[in-house]
């Protein structure tokens, strides 16, 4: 048997869909519900031939709510709100409640169901004590991309802005009821599973295959997607995939965060086609922005260039913002972009939470996390 090669199914236009994973919680409890299973046949009875899209996940108490194949922001926007109204005409007369945050502020791992799915047992049997803590939520962002030869160095230049997306879309403060002193515990959970965590750096698609062919023949992975990077290829779809983002509380900061990743990717794609070499960092810098924006969100000190200058994100990311509104006119998305400076200024929403369990502190609320979970699905119902 030869080495494998990996075709990538370029897209020709800069397309977008994205991934959107919702827990289910107990309208009267506020605890995860394990009812994933009955919403998904409840949406499929009533759904059309062309959606609404929504598949099962690790487990029992998430759905995720997939867009199509999508030519902006606004599209991809409408695509996921018909789709959660189709889900809230099953879930309201259920009793439950949507939530989406990296983690739930209380719930415990250890009472949780798996799904039903031989990839899922599969991946349990292996990880174990790390595999069952998994109770986190994301958001993952396509985007197309029209050469397998631009995959790569735009991949390795998108992870300069990992601590940007990060710092923005912290919201997992809390966990298993304690306060983590993280903005985001879900990036520092999921990083624990074989194969998850930071990609490696490659120079050519050569080397990626290299390294797809070895992950097959050593066992490490039975498919591609078990590679779960924190930004990745799919070469299926002919997109890079950007799973930075914690779970993503409202569908405006959604908005926000999807027209910041397109933005960022074609503007680099354009510099390529320019003849430009993109700038890339060394990856123990990568690396330690990744743990500053986990720890820090927004008030992380981030390392900007190879030559380790620091600067506050928000600092750098206002500049960011004024760099990419030529291409968030291409894009048609200068509206969902301008959202993005909405996020410090009203607080991310790690700190969000934070400030809503000290409220119910000053209340005097014998369990202030349930007014945490309060908060968040009323974030989400609100928009």
């Amino acid at each position: 048997m030869g080495r494998r090669t990996v075709d990538f199914n370029a897209s020709p236009r800069p397309t977008l869909g994205v991934e959107w994973e919702l827990a289910l919680v107990d309208r009267r409890t506020r605890d995860l519900a394990p009812r994933a299973t009955e919403v998904l046949q409840a949406v499929e009875r009533e759904a059309s031939a062309g959606g609404p899209r929504i598949t099962k996940e690790l487990l029992r108490n998430t759905l995720e709510v997939v867009t199509g194949v999508c030519g902006s922001v606004a599209e991809a926007t409408e695509d996921l709100t018909s789709t959660l109204a189709a889900v809230r005409r099953v879930t309201d007369p259920m009793g439950l409640d949507l939530m989406c945050a990296g983690t739930h502020p209380f719930a415990t791992w250890d009472k949780q169901l798996v799904t039903a799915d031989d990839r899922y047992a599969e991946l349990l049997e292996r990880t174990q004590w790390w595999g069952r803590q998994m109770l986190i939520w994301g958001v993952h962002v396509h985007v197309g991309i029209d050469s397998v030869h631009k995959v790569l160095p735009i991949l390795n230049s998108l992870l300069n802005h990992y601590p940007h997306l990060q710092a923005l879309s912290a919201s997992s403060p809390y966990w298993t009821g304690f306060d983590t002193g993280f903005a985001s515990n879900r990036s520092q959970m999921f990083q624990q599973l074989p194969t998850a965590g930071l990609p490696f750096q490659f120079g050519a698609w050569s080397e990626f295959e290299d390294y797809v062919d070895d992950m097959f023949v050593t066992g490490v992975i039975d498919g591609l997607s078990d590679v779960r990077w924190d930004i990745r290829p799919s070469p299926r779809l002919g997109t890079i995939e950007v799973r930075v983002c914690d779970g993503t509380p409202t569908l405006r900061e959604l908005r926000a965060l999807t027209a910041f990743v397109h933005c960022l990717v074609v503007h680099l794609d354009q510099r390529l086609e320019a003849g430009e070499e993109l700038p890339t960092m060394p990856p123990w810098h990568v690396q330690e922005n990744k743990w500053r924006a986990a720890r820090y969100g927004l008030d992380a000190e981030i390392i900007v260039d190879a030559a380790g200058a620091e600067r506050l994100v928000t600092d750098d990311l206002d500049d960011w913002l004024t760099r990419l509104q030529p291409v968030a006119r291409q894009l048609h998305c200068e509206e969902e972009l301008a959202l993005v400076a909405e996020v410090p200024r009203r607080g991310a929403s790690y700190q969000r939470q934070r400030a809503a369990y000290r409220a119910a502190c000053g209340r005097g609320e014998e369990q202030p996390l349930v007014s945490v979970v309060d908060a968040l699905v009323a974030e989400l119902r609100e928009g």
